[in-house]
Order: structure tokens, then sequence, then C-alpha cells
């Protein structure tokens, strides 16, 4: 479905990012990975979710914090591809402490990270996408981006402003083949997941699982994981033909956080 396109994914080298690489580039689409860690894992395991297809693979290490890095990426994703058809802006980290005890270089690093980056890849993005009449933005907010919770002000108030800033998005490309969405994921067992999971565990000197649980208990009714893979897979949906006229929606994936 995607043969000849290419893909944008920050954040892309291991979680949600790595799940949505994979499942665009299942369905043909070059990729150009952005991340921290293993890098050399992310390319072989997304190259080879796309092998059937031929494409091609490629990484930018470029920190999501900082304009100029971004625009350095997204020229090289002009250069190497042509154009940048499909962005997925996933890149995100977190910090948890209360609003008057929260420090001002984690607010200024998550607003950065999880929100600006956003604004950057997609003004940077857009002229090609609307030159060529066809592209799909693809906002990763979270449940946090409909409704909040305590101890994550920056994180939250990053995550509503990405769901503002799909909107907007949508709206100045409506009469046009550019669309952008967001997904709002609940729990998902991710790295970042996981270090909350193993925190509580120990806090409360409980095992691993039932963490979990309490965990999962607290917020998601369906009392599971939401999967990568899973947001991959709508994020193929968001860049089919079915989702032509899909603009400017927050689709939560949360097991029904938001439906309590």
């Amino acid at each position: 479905m995607l043969k000849g396109k290419t893909a944008l994914v920050t954040g892309s080298t291991s979680g949600i990012g790595l799940g949505i690489a994979q499942a665009l580039a299942a369905q043909g689409a070059h990729i150009l990975l952005n991340g921290f860690g293993d890098v050399e894992t992310a390319q072989s395991q997304v190259a080879a979710a796309g092998q059937a297809h031929g494409i091609t693979v490629d990484y930018h290490g470029a920190d999501m914090s900082q304009a100029a890095e971004i625009e350095a990426m997204m020229a090289f994703g002009a250069q190497r591809f042509g154009r940048i058809d499909i962005v997925v802006n996933n890149a995100g980290i977190q910090h948890v402490a209360a609003v008057e005890d929260f420090p001002v270089e984690k607010w200024d690093a998550i607003l950065a990270i999880n929100l600006s980056s956003a604004f950057h890849t997609t003004r940077l993005a857009l002229p090609a996408m609307q030159k060529a009449n066809w592209g799909r933005i693809i906002n990763v907010a979270s449940v946090h981006g409909l409704v909040g919770s305590a101890q994550k002000s920056a994180y939250v108030a990053a995550k509503h402003g990405i769901v503002g800033l799909t909107k907007v998005t949508a709206l100045e490309n409506a009469t046009t083949g550019v669309t952008c969405n967001a997904i709002c994921p609940g729990w998902v067992l991710t790295p970042l997941v996981q270090k909350q999971v193993d925190a509580k565990a120990a806090a409360q000197n409980i095992s691993i699982e039932a963490a979990t649980k309490q965990l999962l208990g607290e917020k998601e009714p369906s009392m599971q994981f939401t999967t990568p893979q899973e947001l991959g897979e709508l994020a193929v949906f968001f860049c089919s033909a079915a989702a032509n006229n899909v603009r400017g929606v927050a689709w939560n994936m949360d097991g029904g956080w938001a439906a309590q």
C-alpha cells in the first residue's frame, strides 16, 4: 500500500516508534529512523519487516530537543529519499513530580521533545506534502492528551498541546491530500512504562506482576497493555485511502481509560 512512500518515525529505536516503523515498512514504505539506544538492531528489525518490498532503512540521530538538528534531519531525509511522505512524531520523555517541585529544566526538556519537535518536523515536511497533494502527519499523543493525571504536569501539558497542534494542522490542510491525526495510547509496555512498574514494585516491596496489575487497575478497565504492533496498525490505517477524510482526530487506544 505504501510502496514508493517514505516515512520518518521519531523516537523509533524501541517501543511504540519501532512498532509503528515496522508496520509501515511491512506496507512497503522506506523508513528513516531516529532515536537513541540500539540503532543497529532497530534497523535490522525494520528492514526485516519490509524485506518483501525491498525497502530502504536509514537513520538520523537528531536530538529532538534541538531545532537545528531537526532541520538537519529533515534536509537529510529529503536528500536521501526525495521527499518525506509520512511523518510520525513519536519522540518523548517523561518526569514525574508535583507542580511546585517540578524541575524547570525537566519542564523545558519535556516541552521541547514532546511538543516543539512535532511542530518543527511538521512545518518542515508540509511544503513538499502540499506540493505533492499527499501526506500523512501522525502525532503520537497519549490518553494524557485527553485527560490529566497527578504528578505529570509537563507531559500532560505537552500531550494536550500535541492534540491542539494536530487539529490546527488538519484544518489548515483540510482541502488538500494532506491529513494530520493523533494517536492517544493508554498504557503501552515500553521501556518508559517498565521503569514506572519497576519503581512501583520497589517502592511497595511487591512483585513486578502485582505492580503491573496495580498500574493497569488504576486507569485501564481492559486490564491489558496496548501493544506497539496495534498502534502500528492504526498508523497504517491513517495512511490508507480509507482514512482520506479522517482529519484532526485524537484516536484513543486506551482500553477504556478515557471512557470512564
